[in-house]
């Protein structure tokens, strides 16, 4: 993710999309700890394999935890949500086409398939904000260990 910094008052900033901060497990009044490895910010859970493979188990925990259903109903208001906003990326046609035409094996084979398509689309989840804030919180933590 790519992140413009910002005037915000007399300082400077970025501003992190909420979609993010949901998947992240963060809300106002939260902290963040950045980190500086040789002149760059450290990337965790440090590579792209290892941030998709962070992503697929959220992915894991959302299809064990809701039904194909509630997976469906929370993520086109998620996207349906985030156009009104102004937000989108071009992977939010991709999903909602799945989640409005697609059988529940394919949307179960997007979200934890390990294709390029599936790969690429977890980067781009309609579907954050359907774990409890404690269980990203978790596998959060896993994936900083």
């Amino acid at each position: 993710m790519k992140l413009r910094i910002r005037r915000v008052g007399n300082s400077l900033g970025v501003l992190i999309p909420k979609p993010t901060l949901d998947e992240w497990g963060l809300g106002e009044g939260d902290t963040v700890d950045l980190e500086r490895r040789a002149g760059r910010r450290a990337r965790r859970p440090g590579s792209h394999a290892a941030l998709d493979e962070h992503k697929r188990r959220i992915a894991v925990a959302v299809a064990s935890a809701c039904t194909a259903q509630q997976i469906r109903a929370h993520g086109l208001a998620n996207l349906y949500r985030w156009k009104k906003n102004g937000v989108s990326v071009s992977a939010y046609e991709e999903w909602q086409a799945i989640l409005e035409r697609a059988s529940d094996g394919e949307l179960f084979a997007t979200m934890l398939g390990q294709d390029e398509r599936s790969i690429r689309l977890r980067q781009s989840p309609p579907y954050v904000g359907l774990l409890p804030r404690a269980e990203i919180e978790r596998l959060n933590e896993e994936a900083s260990a």
